[in-house]
């Protein structure tokens, strides 16, 4: 990989600090707000071609589910050993309930997860199929969805247990992936529920678009696509770069910005201060992208809620993202890993220079 040589001085010099804030994650008591989704994998073994359509026939081998979208960052917190509280909507179905199931063997707190029954579990069900010793491969994907806005009284309601945990937790996350939660009634009235989360200190947002609702807040966590989308200009060269943050900061007001950026690593704005610059710390193992997003925010936030500066944050973030894009699909990571991570990339980098 061969960091930087003053980075690595600098990672060595945190090392112990970084370790303990890792270890500290289990201290931070989270509100998730977020459009929850459930991702279901269902595989099977090519046998023929149907004779009712040109189609292949599946025997069905396995299926799994698992959080998808904003249930993703609740997921992640979770497994980092972060306190959990989710809040959300699900469909009155069985794909809800699957929801609710993998969040409380995991030991979050689902109350904040009320049920819309004019509306299905937002689910994505990817279908793939294998012949015999051959890779498998996606077929076909189904989305489950409603794009109906969510009734206001439901939104009304989030907006109320919001505010009646909000003394209760250390920060809280808004994962908007647009299905409904955080958007906009058609007279052009935020939902209820954004100025609800608002009224917490410590707020940290990764939103796909429509970033200036969220005024004032902590951090946002954008990728590339994202922060060009809301600044409305290519972000392809260092110069841009940094006008792009600067530009956010100012149509947002926050009071820091976090670009991801893939494999050039994670760049860091605040208000009248220089760039800071954090290189990815695994390019070369990377096979899904899928989630990585949330997998940084859940990082990011666990470590800000206790105590770790913003730099120290976004290398635990980014410390994190570089594991889970070594798996397929959406995944998670624990403290016990980016530990070990974190120990084996700095030996690397000192037998790399020897």
């Amino acid at each position: 990989m061969t960091l930087p040589a003053d980075l690595i001085r600098q990672f060595k010099q945190s090392q112990t600090r970084l370790t303990d804030l890792i270890d500290r994650f289990s201290q931070a008591k989270v509100l998730v707000v977020g459009d929850l989704t459930l991702d279901e994998f269902l595989t099977g073994q090519v046998e023929r071609l149907s004779r009712e359509a040109p189609v292949v026939i599946l025997r069905h081998e396995e299926t799994r589910q698992i959080p998808g979208g904003g249930a993703n960052a609740v997921y992640n917190l979770a497994k980092l050993g972060g306190q959990v509280k989710a809040v959300g909507i699900v469909g009155k179905d069985d794909q809800g309930q699957a929801l609710r199931g993998i969040f409380e063997e995991a030991g979050i707190n689902t109350q904040g997860i009320l049920v819309d029954e004019t509306r299905p579990t937002v689910t994505k069900t990817r279908i793939s199929g294998h012949a015999r010793q051959s890779v498998t491969q996606q077929i076909v994907r189904i989305d489950r969805k409603s794009d109906r806005l969510l009734d206001l009284p439901l939104q009304q309601a989030l907006a109320q247990y919001i505010q009646s945990q909000l003394d209760q937790v250390d920060g809280v996350i808004c994962s908007d992936y647009g299905d409904g939660v955080f958007r906009t009634q058609p007279d052009g009235t935020l939902s209820p529920v954004i100025p609800a989360v608002l009224g917490h200190q410590r707020v940290m947002v990764d939103a796909q678009k429509d970033l200036p609702r969220y005024q004032g807040v902590t951090l946002f966590t954008p990728n590339l696509p994202e922060a060009e989308q809301a600044v409305g200009y290519a972000i392809n060269s260092h110069e841009r770069l940094i006008q792009a943050g600067e530009d956010l900061l100012k149509i947002t007001q926050a009071s820091h910005m976090l670009i991801t950026r893939g494999d050039e690593g994670m760049s860091l704005f605040t208000p009248q201060k220089p760039m800071v610059h954090i290189p990815a710390f695994n390019r070369r193992q990377v096979f899904d992208v899928t989630g990585a997003g949330d997998t940084v925010i859940a990082a990011v936030s666990l470590a800000l809620c206790v105590g770790a500066s913003f730099w120290e944050a976004t290398v635990l973030g980014n410390l994190a993202a570089s594991l889970v894009v070594r798996q397929f699909g959406t995944a998670t990571t624990q403290g016990e890993e980016m530990k070990q991570a974190l120990a084996d990339m700095l030996d690397n980098e000192a037998a790399d220079r020897e």
